[in-house]
């Protein structure tokens, strides 16, 4: 069955591969992209049932503008875009750039399109998710900033949310899913962007073509068996390359109730408010340094 998916930052790395095989097993994509311009000619070179869509995740009026332009359902929405390592900078909502692009905007284009997604949304974390401490201080404001630990936070925090997103749906009785996916280590734009020796440290080496990187988000997004609240990831070594599978994550990213207090503060920040019943609180109202 052709679905709709919506495909965050489709026009290249992960995003581009994921639309390329989406497309050639005729779905219909919607390629969510910062850049309309380049994004149409990808769409050109790939051809298919491809719509291009204006969508900068480092402005939440741009967030807000691409799901009330959306019109009808879509089967699947695939959080994707993200920045990785990048010195610091802040959005247009005054989001250190990270927590801003890969978490706090995931959050709000999944709760303004939520009602109309029919089967599934895929949140994009990292291996590097276990560097992450989810702070107080979640824009390095108070702290040095250090662009891997940034990053680690925001792909901790896409678990954490995916994980809490899962239990939220499932206490209001939808029969929609949240799947987390990594693609391992995968030559994507953002690494090879980063020619530092920490980069290359923290990402793991030799990294294997954006094609099977894709894997994991392809077959988290349209295999039929996925379960609601799991993380695909290659299953070879240290979850660097191989085939997709449920993989593990880091015992931090299953914290109930830390998931719980970063919704609520994502909630604030964002002033996107859905799925409000708590199922994991504790009582803290403040994110644990």
């Amino acid at each position: 069955m052709n679905r709709t998916v919506v495909v965050t930052g489709a026009t290249s790395g992960l995003g581009a591969e994921v639309t390329r095989a989406l497309a050639a097993a005729g779905h219909r994509v919607i390629m969510a992209c910062r850049d309309p311009v380049r994004a149409r000619t990808v769409a050109e070179s790939i051809g298919g049932d491809l719509e291009v869509r204006a969508l900068d995740l480092a402005d939440l009026a741009s967030v807000r503008s691409f799901a009330a332009g959306l019109d009808g359902e879509v089967d699947v929405l695939v959080n994707n875009a993200g920045v990785m390592g990048v010195p610091r900078a802040t959005t247009a909502d005054g989001f250190e750039q990270h927590i801003g692009v890969n978490h706090l905007a995931a959050f709000a284009l999944t709760g303004l399109l939520l009602d109309r997604v029919r089967d599934r949304v895929v949140t994009v974390t990292s291996g590097l998710h276990r560097l992450g401490r989810i702070s107080t201080d979640l824009n390095w404001e108070r702290r040095r900033y250090r662009r891997w630990l940034a990053y680690g936070q925001s792909k901790l925090a896409n678990l954490l949310f995916a994980y809490e997103l899962q239990r939220r749906l499932t206490a209001d009785g939808r029969r929609v899913i949240s799947v987390a996916a990594h693609p391992g280590v995968a030559a994507t734009e953002g690494q090879r962007r980063d020619t530092s020796l920490s980069g290359r440290i923290l990402a793991g080496g030799r990294a294997q073509p954006p094609e099977a990187g894709a894997l994991p988000l392809l077959y988290a997004a349209t295999a039929p068996g996925v379960t609601g609240g799991t993380l695909i990831g290659p299953d070879g070594r240290l979850q660097r390359n191989g085939r997709p599978a449920v993989v593990s994550s880091s015992r931090r990213s299953h914290d109930a109730a830390l998931a719980a207090r970063l919704w609520h503060r994502s909630a604030e920040l964002t002033g996107v408010h859905y799925l409000d019943q708590c199922t994991a609180c504790t009582g803290a109202t403040r994110i644990a340094p």
